[in-house]
């Protein structure tokens, strides 16, 4: 459903001249970084259900570590951009297009990349550095930095507060930014005279805020969780970590295309075309 779901999404916006703004294409890079969330994680977890297969090498479970926790971030700025690109639409309309052209868009998903690149990339290095001579059972389906450095026989400090530094100042950023955005999107709607028109306006920010929702809600339990809970159960821990990992990209394309009347008219039009 993710797979299917996202490249429709990509598909429709690349088709369609109309949805060729910033928006879409911000979309489109939330997209593109939901498939590879997807690819990184599922073939594996699949293996596992289906095949038994329960082995990866050490240096495929790094290369997963350092895909899955620098999309993750990737997606948070992405959502960060798009709580720019709705801040920008109602409280400056009319300087939309002067302020989001085609060059500032392309520099935000340069920056949204290189800083989710380069502040993962201790991640597999601190692992890698770490004797392992207990148990190499990780109790996940995927390798997670901190599920993977709890095996190390050594002291993992460093490794653990860079993690949660890492949390803070990315998520922790990426949320206080959107919060920022909100606050003033929420001053510009509470100043227009209608409340239909308070409505309509507070409406184009559903999407948006339901993507917040799906991706940040179970990132912070899943986090806090592993550092903290220690005494959670296990089983209460990977249903956490897998609605983290599968729901978001599932609901993404599900929430945009019903909720974005641009998409959902031109995917209606896709299969009613097909009919005829």
């Amino acid at each position: 459903m993710a797979v299917l779901g996202n490249f429709t999404l990509l598909f429709i916006v690349k088709t369609e001249p109309s949805l060729h703004g910033p928006m879409f294409y911000f979309l489109c890079m939330l997209a593109i970084s939901d498939l590879v969330m997807s690819t990184s994680t599922v073939p594996k977890m699949l293996c596992i259900f289906w095949f038994n297969s329960r082995e990866i090498s050490f240096s495929a479970c790094l290369t997963q570590m350092y895909f899955v926790h620098s999309f993750s971030k990737i997606e948070s700025g992405i959502l960060v951009a798009m709580a720019f690109d709705r801040y920008v639409a109602i409280c400056h309309p009319l300087r939309y297009s002067r302020i989001l052209t085609n060059s500032v868009v392309t520099k935000i998903g340069l920056a949204v990349v290189l800083r989710s690149g380069i502040i993962t990339l201790p991640y597999p290095f601190l692992a890698r550095q770490w004797p392992y001579c207990r148990t190499n059972i990780i109790p996940h389906f995927y390798c997670a930095h901190i599920s993977v450095v709890k095996l190390a026989c050594a002291d993992i400090r460093i490794s653990s507060y860079y993690g949660l530094f890492n949390l803070l100042s990315v998520s922790g950023m990426d949320l206080f930014f959107i919060a920022v955005s909100y606050t003033q999107i929420l001053r510009a709607i509470f100043r227009l005279p209608t409340k239909d028109a308070r409505l309509k306006t507070f409406g184009t920010c559903i999407s948006h805020l339901c993507a917040i929702s799906a991706l940040y809600i179970p990132d912070l339990f899943s986090s806090l969780i592993q550092r903290f809970g220690h005494n959670v159960p296990l089983h209460i821990l990977i249903l956490i970590t897998s609605v983290y990992q599968l729901v978001p990209p599932m609901l993404h394309p599900i929430i945009y295309g019903v909720r974005t009347k641009q998409i959902r008219g031109r995917l209606l039009q896709l299969f009613t075309h097909k009919e005829t």
